[in-house]
This record gives C-alpha cells, structure tokens and sequence, in this order.
C-alpha cells in the first residue's frame, strides 16, 4: 500500500499521510474526448438552496465520463490506462474495446495495465469482469452492483469496496452490502467480480483544514457549540450537556449512537433481509 508520511516541518504537516499516485497509476494524460468542464454545484439545488451542508470551494475539477451501464456485452476490452479521477475515491482505467471504443470505468484492485475484461453472462470468474448475479457463486466479491437490470451500477462503487454474494434464492441474490446490511437484488441484474481499487483512501491523514477545503470541504460546527435557536444540543452556560436522552440532528431527527434512521416506509424495506450493524453493537 503506497501510502507516503511528510516529514513535520510545519504543524499542518505532522501526521499527515497522502497515497503515492506515481507508484499506483500509469502516469498517463486524461482522454480528451472523455473530459469535459462545467460549475459545480457546491451542495445547492437549482434554487441556490443549501441542500447538502459542508460543500463548497475547493480545486477547480473536470468531468470524467465514466461507464457504469456497461452496455457493450460479449465484446473484450483493455485497460490502456490507470488514471485519477478527482469526482469519486476510485481509481478509472481507460477501456479500449476490440471494436476501437474508449470508456472510462472503476478500475477493481490489483489491475495493471494491458489487464483485459469482458462484459458478458458466460464471463469466466476473474477480477473486473461483469456478470448477472445469478451466475455468480456464493463467496464471490462483487462492486459496481446494479439494483436493476440494465439501469447502471448503483452499489459498491467507492474505494476499497465491494459486497459479498451470501445466498441465491427465488430469483434473487442475497447481498452483504458494505454497511454491514444483508439485502436482496434481483438475479438477473449485473456486477463485476473483485473489490473496488485504491484500498488506501481510508488510511490518508489529512492533516490540516486547509486541505480540507481544497477538496471542497467546508467546516462541521458541532451542534452543543450553536445557540438553542440553531441546534437541539445548543446552549447552556458553559460546557452544557444536550438535555435530550438521545442526539438530535439540526433538525430534531435522531442521529448516531446506533439509533434507527431510516423511515419506516421506505420503498426499498422490502429488500432488505437483515438490517445494518450500528453503533455499540458493531465494535470488535
């Protein structure tokens, strides 16, 4: 794992961890034709509205197309090359078909370059090549995971992940989703073998703020911080406790501490075979 410390020459500088990229990509230039710009939404809707919290500023970034559709079956390609991508914590490979198409797609772990794959329901059962789940045998590691056929790659698809094939029944595949969740996914959707690249990521230091807003961070303020007006958990002379037996969210949700926070009707219950593993219950 080419993780790379910085020697602490300044206070920013002690503990911080970065990956070392020369020895994990192949150094090659962005496919052109795969590339576009464009403003980020910096967690704002079409409104201008704040909708996702602690977003904005950060490097000014291009667009990488990448393919998560994988609708060119029975064809083989070739990864020409291992790049990054700044959007998404995985490393992309640009795929070269045999009928001369490039894609870009989430490279799986261990892949070099001139590594080949193939999309197809008699692929042999090797690292990046795609599948229905059906076909897949129990034990199997899986990433970029359909929850339904032919409507992309939904699942797994961030560093170092993957979900593993438990069971097949009545149709469907019995997941073990990265959250500890055990759910159900229709067998005849589709999914690659292996586990997503740049198992590192988790291990990278940060080390400073700074840094942090360059990747487009904004600060956390913590709630028992904010006035009563602001936050459940406001305040209180001095260091208060929150005065609720249990965290609120800004919003009077709960939140954190191994407490329930999906809704009770949601769509997708009816998939899910065994609920995610929180708070006390899943140390050690």
């Amino acid at each position: 794992m080419a993780i790379k410390h910085y020697k602490p020459r300044t206070a920013g500088r002690r503990g911080m961890s970065g990956l070392n990229y020369r020895a994990l990509l192949s150094g090659s230039k962005k496919e052109k034709s795969l590339v576009k710009g464009g403003k980020r939404a910096a967690g704002r809707n079409h409104k201008g509205r704040i909708t996702s919290r602690h977003r904005g500023g950060g490097h000014k970034r291009l667009w990488r197309d990448v393919d998560f559709k994988f609708d060119k079956k029975d064809i083989p390609a070739r990864i020409a090359s291992l790049e990054y991508d700044p959007n998404r914590s995985a490393f992309i490979g640009l795929a070269i078909y045999a009928d001369g198409e490039k894609r870009y797609v989430v490279v799986p772990q261990k892949t070099e370059v001139g590594s080949t794959f193939i999309v197809s329901a008699k692929a042999p059962l090797e690292p990046g090549n795609r599948l229905q789940l059906s076909n897949i045998p129990i034990g199997t590691f899986v990433y970029n995971i359909e929850l339904k056929p032919g409507a992309g790659a939904r699942i797994a698809r961030s560093a170092g992940n993957y979900a593993e094939v438990i069971a097949h029944d009545a149709g469907y595949t019995h997941l073990k989703m990265p959250s500890s969740e055990v759910r159900k996914v229709i067998g005849t959707a589709w999914a690659s073998v292996g586990e997503v690249s740049n198992e590192g990521h988790r291990l990278v230091v940060v080390g400073k703020a700074g840094r942090a807003r360059w990747m487009g961070k904004r600060p956390t303020v913590r709630g028992s911080a904010m006035n009563p007006v602001d936050h459940p958990h406001g305040g209180g002379e001095g260091r208060a406790g929150r005065g609720h037996r249990r965290a609120r969210s800004k919003w009077g949700k709960p939140t954190g501490k191994g407490q329930k926070t999906r809704r009770p009707k949601k769509y997708s219950n009816v998939f899910v075979v065994s609920r995610r593993k929180v708070g006390k219950r899943r140390k050690g």
